[in-house]
């Protein structure tokens, strides 16, 4: 993998925390869900694996969730062409299996890709999310999913 390219949008961060492992990733100029180093910047535990992609809850889950689990691509991947055949099928097998582990009645997924300038993403590499909103989070406030 190229060394000269950037993995993480800064811009897009959220969280002084995510803020400083990201700029740890830009002066390394290493993908952070790419197999090789995920466990040194992903904290969260793997909790289902196939051959395309791995479940996990998001380190920095957004504001008013109960759960926010990521699909990380099990190979470096930025647009959805990049995926290999069979992804999508093992995407929704583990989207299944998260509502039922988890007992989900009501929730959301989203994607991003390209650019993270425009798709608003932290990380340039495909990754799913899997958002449940809080049952008690205040009526007026929503979880939000940032695209662009």
């Amino acid at each position: 993998m190229k060394k000269d390219k950037s993995f993480v949008n800064l811009n897009n961060a959220r969280l002084d925390e995510q803020r400083r492992v990201m700029q740890d990733i830009v002066e390394n100029q290493e993908c952070p869900f790419c197999p090789e180093y995920i466990d040194k910047y992903h904290k969260q535990k793997t909790l289902r694996e196939g051959k395309h992609w791995r479940i996990t809850k998001n380190q920095w889950p957004y504001k008013y969730t109960d759960i926010h689990l990521l699909a990380i691509a099990n190979y470096h991947a930025e647009k959805l062409s990049d995926l290999k055949k069979g992804a999508f099928d093992e995407l929704q097998e583990h989207m299944v299996w998260a509502e039922k582990e988890f007992k989900i009645n009501t929730g959301g997924i989203g994607i991003r890709f390209g650019d993270m300038s425009g798709s608003g993403a932290t990380v340039n590499h495909l990754h799913a999310h899997l958002i449940v909103p809080s049952a008690d989070k205040p009526a007026d406030k929503k979880v939000r999913f940032k695209i662009s």
